[in-house]
């Protein structure tokens, strides 16, 4: 043992069974963290070890670090699935042992297959694989600060471009009123709207980092799903885009559904799809409907089991969808349209799924416009 100057330890353990600091407190039991204290601190020997992640791994490891502060623990990522443990020695000796239960508190039940080996060429395969595994996981944490990084830049400069336009909105709709002038009135609209796109930018980057660091919550309240409709519908009629296309109708059978839901967040995706809806309709002077419906249906989600859900849909007469776009359409940035970002459908398809619903769009199939459906779980709170 005094010769040995590395020992690596790369540890993966069934993703599937959990919890996954078994292993690492079946060795804490038995001893092991003190051989590898021993190993460190008075053999100079160098020890890394890789193990996954998972909720309680974390609390585990520290302990460890406390125990072994020279040796090199590293939690990979979720990626790395596998049910085996290799343990390299020198690049001389390995051993690799198959899990077979980690749930269980004796090595002895928890192990199943165990394989002992010196040859060259499988030592240095493994060897091969350790490294990788290491090097990928080092990577990936390096992508991980990156990330959080910009995320956080993000955040900032999004927040600081939120504070001046709202001033800028208010006081040049106040001036607006003001105002008798034609061509300066013309000059404050096209300031007024486009610091309003402006906001609407900045509204979207907001949620699209929220999203996407998994950070987007929902305040849930119970609520009148045909009151949002009618809101949405009462507010797409003060859009420029409706008022300026004076052949468009909206057409609806109120009907009273109650959701358990973000009613601000349902309110915004069925407003972006309204919005949406008119952007796309000519101004060629045909009259052109948008049919909103929403309506209960029952969704199987199991072999036996069933829940209530609510579908919304949202039919136009528009241009419809270009096939070009369509297997991207709830992508970022994917937009036939010089008025919008692309992010309207990203972010209202992850606004539904956050809610355990699904989003989808097709063109209609007599050739005039496109559908778009979201469906979402009722799940009425119950009064006690």
């Amino acid at each position: 043992m005094s010769t040995i100057t590395k020992f690596d330890l790369f540890t993966i353990l069934n993703w599937e069974r959990g919890p996954y600091d078994h292993f690492i407190r079946r060795q804490m039991h038995l001893g092991l963290l003190q051989l590898l204290k021993e190993a460190t601190e008075q053999r100079g020997v160098q020890i890394r070890i890789l193990i996954p992640a998972d909720e309680h791994i974390k609390d585990t490891i520290n302990q460890a670090v406390k125990v072994c502060p020279k040796v090199d623990f590293r939690v990979a990522e979720e990626k790395l699935q596998t049910r085996i443990t290799i343990v390299l020695i020198d690049k001389r000796e390995c051993m690799i042992i198959e899990l077979k239960d980690d749930t269980k508190d004796s090595s002895f039940y928890a192990a199943g297959l165990t394989t002992y080996s010196n040859s060259k060429s499988i030592i240095s395969s493994y060897a091969s694989i350790f490294e990788s595994l290491w090097k990928q996981n080092e990577l990936y944490e390096q992508l991980k600060i990156h990330d959080k990084m910009q995320q956080e830049f993000i955040n900032v400069a999004a927040h600081e471009l939120r504070t001046p336009i709202q001033p800028i909105i208010g006081l040049t709709e106040m001036l607006r009123s003001q105002i008798k002038d034609i061509k300066q009135l013309e000059l404050l609209e096209i300031t007024i709207r486009n610091a309003k796109r402006l906001m609407q930018l900045t509204n979207d980057i907001l949620d699209v980092t929220k999203i996407e660091g998994k950070s987007l919550e929902l305040k849930k309240q119970e609520f009148n799903l045909n009151d949002v409709v009618i809101n949405a519908m009462n507010d797409i009629t003060l859009d420029r885009d409706f008022l300026n296309n004076e052949n468009i109708r909206l057409s609806y059978k109120p009907q009273d559904i109650l959701i358990y839901a973000d009613k601000g967040r349902i309110t915004q995706v069925i407003c972006n799809v309204l919005s949406n809806a008119v952007k796309f309709i000519k101004k060629d002077g045909t009259a052109r409907t948008i049919t909103i419906e929403i309506e209960k249906r029952v969704r199987r989600i199991g072999e036996n089991k069933e829940d209530d859900v609510v579908v919304v849909s949202i039919k136009d007469e528009g241009q419809g969808i270009d096939p070009e776009i369509m297997p991207r359409l709830f992508s970022k940035f994917v937009s036939k349209s010089s008025q919008g970002t692309g992010l309207g459908l990203f972010i209202s398809k992850s606004i539904v799924e956050a809610h355990g619903g699904s989003m989808w769009a097709e063109n209609n199939a007599d050739g005039k416009g496109a559908t778009f459906s979201f469906s979402i779980p009722i799940w009425i709170r119950k009064h006690g």
